[in-house]
């Protein structure tokens, strides 16, 4: 029973290497963008 639970705490290892070389070491979602104030009222007025 050692033998088995030695095996699947490597194949956990690997995994968890596998999924962090694939998403990085922490997948963070994206930052959402800054709203820009822009100013157009010269393109209104024509």
């Amino acid at each position: 029973m050692d033998f088995i639970d030695k095996v699947l705490e490597k194949l956990k290892e690997w995994a968890r290497k596998v999924v962090e070389t694939l998403l990085g070491p922490d997948a963070q979602p994206e930052p959402e963008p800054i709203p820009v104030p822009v100013r157009d009222s010269d393109r209104r007025r024509r």
